[in-house]
This record gives C-alpha cells, structure tokens and sequence, in this order.
C-alpha cells in the first residue's frame, strides 16, 4: 500500500481518473459496431467477410486518425485535444442514429467510430504526464484500462439493441458524450512533462526509427489482436456456437474485462520486473492459447477459458508495451505512443476481416486464430533480438526504468521528493 499512496503523491490522481474516464467512454464508441454485429448483420443478411469488413473499418479508420490526434495535441494541449475528439464523437453518433439505412451506409458509420479509436495515445499521455519515470508504469496501466470499455460494449449494448433497436443506441452514445466532456473540464490538469512544442522532426522521428516499428510489431499483436478480437467475438459466438446476441455479447465481455483488467497489473510488474520480461512472456501465453483455441472450436468451455487467458495476456501485454514508450521517448511521449498506437490498430483491423476470410474461404474461424499466433512468433523473436541493445542504452535489465535526476520534469521534483521520503 505505501508504493501506492507514493505513487498518488507523485502525481495528479483527478487527471489519472478523467483521463481513464474519457478513454473507457471511447472505447465503448469505438466497438459498437462489433458489439451490435449479430443484429447488422442479421438486418442487412451480411456473409462472413462482409461481417469482418464492417468491423475491420472503424478499427482502421481509429488507427489512421491517432497520429493527427497526437501531433494537435502537442500544440493545443491534451486536455483541449480530448474535448475537441468528444465533439466529434457526438456528431459521428448522430449520423449513425439519422443516417444508416444501407451496407454501404453502414461502411461509412465505421469510417466515423474511427474517431473515438484515435484517443488512445493522448489518454495515456495525459494520464501519466504527473508521473516521474518509476511510475509510468502503473500510471498508464491505470489509465489503458479504459479499454474495460470494449467489455461495457459488448455486454451493455445487446440488451439496449435488442429493446429499442441497434440505430437508436447510436443516439444514446451522442447524448452520453456530455458526461466524460464534463469530467474532463472539471478535474484534468495539462501535464508539465512538456516544457516546449516538439519540432516536427522530433514528432516524426519514431516514424524513421528501428525500435518505432518494433514497439508497432509488438502492439500489432498486444493491442491488435485485443481490440479485433474484442470485436469480433460476438460474432465468433453467435455463428459459431448458436447463442443467442445477448449471451454472445455476455461471453465477449469475459474476455474483454480480462484484458482490461490485467492491463494495470502489466504496467504495475513491468516497473518492477521489466517491460521486456513481461512482454517476452506475454507473447508466448498468446500464441499458445490461440493455437489451442483452434482446436478447441467444438467446446464453448474450452474455447471460453482460452480466451480468458489470451486476452489476460494480451492486456498485460499493452500495460508492459507502454511502461517502455516513456522510457524511449521521454519529450514526445504523445506523438510515440500516437504512432505505435497507430500501427498497432492498423494492425487489428487485419484480424476480423482475416476471420471472417477463414470462414468463408477455408471453411473454419479456427484458421484465423492459427494466423495470429504465427505472427506473434515472429514478433516475439524481433523483440528478442532488438532487447539486448534496448537495455544497453535507454533501459535497465529486463527493461526497467533508469532513474536520472535530470530526466524529471522541474515541476514533478517536489513530488517525488515527498514521495521518496516517506517510503
């Protein structure tokens, strides 16, 4: 408990609240089409690539619009940048409650939830911009929680669908929007971690950078494969096991709230054990699980518990991918996480238009889960090979922090002296 009470006094808990506030609100945004999927694709009778395509879209489009969130965010400010996005939810919202009537029309609704997608990098570096270099970790294990959101979805939308139709739950979206805009004018706080504008060679220099696309790799698979399959599963077990849309979006949300929930507990053990460690561990979780729950496609316990565990892993996995970044990039955290945030989306978009290609070409959702985990091999041995140089230049063994005095924004020396003291 003291390593918690000193971690609280080095920061800004109101920011850390309202920054993991908004990111659950767009979380929720940002996967509705997914948790909706059983009843669109019932009302515009889609087959399975279709279905993939409609929930690919909004998580491509998400990723596609982080990086200009995160480089406005740099001049603006975070805070600004955060109601700026929730103004554009509610009108996204509002188009798909006025607006859907067709496929096509319902293409162009995924482009939109792309919006709420783009929140990612600028929540986590709001949220752990008051937290010295030992506490980013958890701090953004606290805040990348809020993709508990995705859990909310897929259990809370059904039921709402369900009753008063999947396009009127667009306009509950619009109107809810009020709430996290209002906690986030009232109790954020713009960060001090920034004492200047970054150049544009700086924002873009993750972009021309080795351990840039590598972080991307990982998070393709940590968060990827999190946000599509999150996506998807409705679908996966309203096709694949003939449950009914609530108990597909019931199920889904195990999975998802496992994910969410551990993605606090990566951040916290990857301060004291190491990103590295964690994410080497990680990855080896995932792929075996997804090889398992190929096989496992005839048992809805089976196949349940695996992915249960996967997606435990998978959120570990992205608490410990950004314990790293601030580390790798202490004065454009926001642009870095933006970028690898970016990819790693891109990423996911892959992963319910290659499910749904499985089923319709080769006859098995299972071939899609076999996909993904040879991918993750791959990851994981780039990852090995670049670790040794990460923890011989800007990490310690194991990928932990580096204490250096001079690395602590003037406006955080205070706290972590108090901090320090009483432990």
């Amino acid at each position: 408990m003291s390593y918690f009470r000193n971690f609280l006094r080095a920061g800004h808990p109101p920011t850390l609240a309202a920054a993991f506030f908004y990111l659950t609100f767009t979380f929720v945004v940002w996967v509705l089409n997914g948790a909706m999927a059983p009843f669109i694709s019932e009302a515009y009778h889609l087959t399975p690539a279709q279905k993939g395509l409609m929930l690919s879209i909004p998580i491509v489009a998400g990723a596609l619009m982080r990086f200009p969130l995160g480089v406005l965010a740099q001049y603006i400010g975070r805070k600004r940048a955060t109601l700026v996005e929730m103004g554009l939810i509610a009108v996204a919202m509002l188009y798909g409650y006025l607006q859907v009537h067709s496929f096509g029309d319902l293409l162009a609704m995924g482009e939109l939830l792309g919006v709420a997608g783009a929140s990612f990098g600028v929540a986590m570096s709001l949220g752990s911009g008051w937290f010295p270099p030992q506490y980013k970790g958890l701090a953004m294990g606290l805040v990348g929680a809020g993709n508990v959101g995705t859990a909310i979805a897929v259990l809370v939308a059904p039921p709402l669908a369900q009753a008063f139709g999947w396009q009127t739950v667009y306009a509950m979206a619009a109107a809810s929007v009020a709430v996290p805009a209002i906690v986030m004018i009232v109790f954020a706080r713009e960060p001090p971690d920034v004492n200047r504008h970054a150049t544009v060679r700086e924002q873009l220099a993750c972009l021309f950078e080795k351990d840039g696309w590598a972080f991307s790799l990982i998070y393709v698979i940590t968060f990827g494969g999190f946000i599509g399959l999150a996506s998807f599963l409705p679908t996966y077990y309203y096709d694949q096991f003939s449950l009914s849309k609530v108990q597909a979006g019931q199920l889904a949300m195990l999975a998802a709230f496992m994910g969410s929930a551990l993605r606090i507990f990566g951040g916290w053990i990857s301060d004291h054990w190491g990103g590295v460690n964690m994410l080497s561990l990680v990855m080896l979780v995932v792929v075996v699980c997804l090889l398992l729950g190929a096989l496992a496609g005839n048992s809805l316990t089976a196949t349940t518990l695996l992915l249960m565990v996967c997606f435990a892993a998978l959120g570990a996995g992205n608490g410990a991918l950004f314990q790293l970044v601030p580390l790798r990039w202490p004065t454009t955290t926001a642009v870095a996480g933006a970028m690898i945030g970016e990819i790693g989306a891109l990423g996911g978009g892959l992963v319910p238009s290659a499910m749904g290609l499985a089923k319709q070409y080769l006859g098995s959702y299972g071939w899609g889960f076999v996909f993904f985990s040879v991918l993750g091999l791959l990851v994981l041995f780039v990852m090995r090979r670049l670790q040794i140089r990460w923890t011989r230049t800007w990490a310690e063994k194991g990928g932990r922090a580096r204490i250096v005095q001079s690395d602590v924004p003037p406006a955080m020396h205070a706290a972590a002296g108090r901090a320090q003291a009483s432990a």
